[in-house]
Order: structure tokens, then sequence, then C-alpha cells
């Protein structure tokens, strides 16, 4: 009986033995498996990236190939439309003036501004660009525009407005020189004017002629600007032309820390003006913008010399500038030849929300510069004034933007008080 328990217990100690065998077996068998179906998943995954890819990349290729089908399609005669851009804004304006003078009363005016522009390469080189815009007429002729403004006043019961031909130059930029730009034509002004100042030239200003910028790195952080240019004031049938000359030299000095530093020089020649009868006749008088005269033509000539400085750094995430700029008419005959304006920006208005304030202080005697070309709002126009301006800007929306700008000057040798106050909705496109 003994020897029969005995077996029995041996039966089932060898029967276990066999089955923890066989489920440690199993579990490695599982375990191969649960390692083989992982290793299955991550080719997988790769495998679907890797589709993924090439799909985007076939997306890609086919809508390339749309493109170019599309631009094939276009017939030869109008494929030049491919190098043409179209930009313009619309700007409406209202418009308060003050000026206490005997005879003239308050004034309140709602004014358009339109500009259309087309600005097309015609080689790696050469860029051609031409703008159209708004403008009242300059003079009893009526055969050409104001040159300094591109406003229109809504009157004249409901009349037609005036667009005349603001831009119309080329631009060779020839690669094999670079920083080099070449301007022929009706251009925008060429020369640097340190926080969009306008103590000598209006900002709508557009002069004529030829003009080249030319730009030199020093360094990493600094550049040598030069600029020059020769301009057509008045041509003349029997007699000396009038004409304006112009250089610029500068340096702009980047830090650090994003700010900068930019100053310079500059000569402005007008050749012929000294003698010679107002550029703008209106409603059969002479004006000449606070410029000395004896009724019927200029009796000074204008040799400019111009000192300017600007810099530029952030306070905080904010952008700021501090500028300044004098000039002196080294040839006048009397004594009233000098102007000056000092001022600061805050902020940039960019993107939606975005703001930026202005404000600077000019004081301009009246043979500093030529009255007809200096800023046209700054006491109504021309020399002989002094006071501050304010300005602020607020970005709506994308390409949209009101600003407001406020003039507090004094005018005259009477020392006139002049105030202008302008409230401006601009969309831009």
């Amino acid at each position: 009986m003994k020897k029969w328990i005995v077996l029995a217990a041996l039966t089932l100690l060898v029967s276990a033995s066999v089955k923890a065998d066989e489920i440690s077996e199993l579990k490695q068998q599982l375990a191969e498996q649960s390692r083989l179906l992982r290793q299955m998943q991550e080719q997988l995954q790769a495998l679907e990236s890797k589709q993924q890819q090439q799909d985007e990349q076939i997306e890609q290729k086919v809508a390339k190939a749309v493109d170019e089908k599309k631009i094939d399609a276009l017939p030869d005669s109008i494929k030049w439309v491919e190098n043409v851009k179209i930009s313009g804004d619309l700007r409406y304006r209202y418009e308060y003036i003050d000026e206490d003078k005997s005879g003239n009363n308050d004034r309140t005016r709602n004014r358009i501004r339109a500009r259309l522009g087309f600005d097309a390469k015609v080689n790696d080189d050469v860029d051609v660009c031409m703008r159209i815009a708004t403008s009242e007429v300059w003079g009893d002729d009526a055969t050409s525009g104001d040159p300094v403004s591109t406003n229109q006043t809504l009157d004249d019961a409901f009349s037609k407005k005036s667009i005349w031909l603001d831009l119309a130059y080329f631009d060779w930029h020839p690669s094999s020189i670079e920083g080099l730009n070449v301007f022929g034509g009706k251009m925008e002004n060429p020369f640097v004017r340190v926080g969009g100042n306008q103590l000598i030239f209006d900002s709508d200003l557009t002069p004529e002629g030829i003009a080249v910028n030319y730009t030199i790195p020093f360094s990493e952080s600094t550049d040598l600007f030069i600029n020059g240019g020769g301009f057509y004031v008045d041509e003349v049938k029997t007699g000396a032309d009038t004409s304006l000359w112009g250089l610029q030299a500068g340096l702009k000095h980047r830090f650090e820390d994003d700010s900068y530093l930019l100053a310079g020089a500059s000569k402005y020649c007008y050749s012929n003006l000294e003698g010679h009868g107002a550029l703008v006749t209106q409603s059969g008088s002479a004006k000449f913008f606070g410029n000395s005269n004896d009724g019927s033509v200029y009796t000074n000539d204008y040799d400019l010399v111009e000192l300017f400085g600007e810099y530029g750094f952030k306070m905080g995430e904010t952008p700021a500038a501090v500028f300044g700029n004098y000039v002196q008419n080294a040839v006048a005959s009397s004594n009233e030849d000098t102007g000056w304006l000092i001022g600061g920006k805050l902020g940039k208005a960019k993107k939606p929300g975005s703001w930026e304030l202005s404000y600077d202080y000019r004081d301009l005697e009246a043979d500093a510069v030529v009255g007809a070309f200096s800023e046209s709002d700054f006491i109504g126009g021309g020399t002989n004034g002094k006071g501050h301006r304010f300005g602020g800007v607020y970005q709506l929306a994308k390409n949209v933007q009101t600003a407001m700008t406020y003039f507090m000057d004094e005018k005259g040798s009477e020392e006139n008080d002049y105030s202008r106050f302008q409230a401006d909705l601009i969309f831009k496109f």
C-alpha cells in the first residue's frame, strides 16, 4: 500500500513539473508574439508616415503642375501680367482749420485721396513703376496737379475729380553692383528724411529727373549710403532752365540690442531761381509761399545745407525713435535763412490693434527752403512759421487704419495763430 502511495505522489510531482514547464514555455511564446506585434505596429506607423509624406509631395506636384498649366494656358499676348503688381489706397479726411487772421474765417471741409499704382518687372535688373492719384489744379493754367498734395475737396456741386500722373519711373538695379539703384522719370523722393519729416520736402512731392541710391556695407552692422540726383523744376523756352541738384551721404549703424543710429548731411542747389517768376500763380496772383520776392520774381537763390540724425530703439517691446533736422540756405541775401525740426515716434501701427504716436516741433524761416515744395499742411503750406505737430495712428484691421493729426502753429512775421485738425480713415490694398 505504501508503495502505491509513494508511486502516486511521484506521478503527481512529475505531472506538476511538466505543467510548469509548459506554462513557462507558453509565457515565452506570448512574450515573443507581443514583441513581434509591437514591431509590426512600428513598421506599419512608419509606412503610414512615409505614405502620407509621399501623398503630400504628390499633391504639391499636382498643384504646381496645375498652376504651370494655367500659366501656360495664358495667351502669349497677356503673359506680362505675371510680372505686374497692383497696389493702392483710399483716404477719407475730415479737416478743420482755424487761422487767426483778419478776413479769414474758420474752415471745415471733407477731402479724399485715391491712388492706384502699377509695379512691373521688366527683367532681373529693371523695374518700372507708374501711379495715378487725385490732386487739385496747380495754378491758373489748369494743366497740372498740385506737386505737394494728392487731396481732392468734396465740393463744386458733385463735380468729377481730377486724376493726374503721380509716378512714372524706371528702377535699374544691376545684379552686378549690389546696393545700387538708378531711377529715371517722375519718382518718389530719393533722399532720406529722418522720421519721415517734411521740413524741406512735402511727403507727396514726386521730383522729376534722374537719381541714384547707393548703399555700401562697411561691416555687418554699418552701412554708408549715398543719394544724388538732378531734377527739372521749370523748363523755359527762351532763357535758362530752373533745376535742382542734390547730394546726400550718411551712415547707419545697428547695435547689438537692435537699436540704430543714423546721421548724415545733404546739399540741395537750385539753379536760376533768383529772378525767376513765381512757380505758381493762383487767381492771377503770384504765389511764393513765404519766400522773399518783389511781387513778381524770387529775390533769393537757394543752396541748402542740411544736417540730420535719428536714433531708433525699443522701450520694452515698443519701437521708438527720436530725430532732428537742420537746414540753412547758404546763399540767402536775407537773414531769414535757417530752419530746424526735432521730433519723436513711439509704436508702430501694423497689426490690428497696434498703434503709433508722433510729435515734432519746427521753426522754418522765410528763405530757409523753397516754400512751394515744403509741407503743405504746416501753416497752410510754405515757410515763415513755427509750431507743433501731434499725430496718432491706430490699426483698426488688416489694411485699415485711422489717424489723427493736429497742428498748433504761428504763421508769418505777425505770428498769427494757425491750427489745423485732421481725422483720417485709410484703406490699403
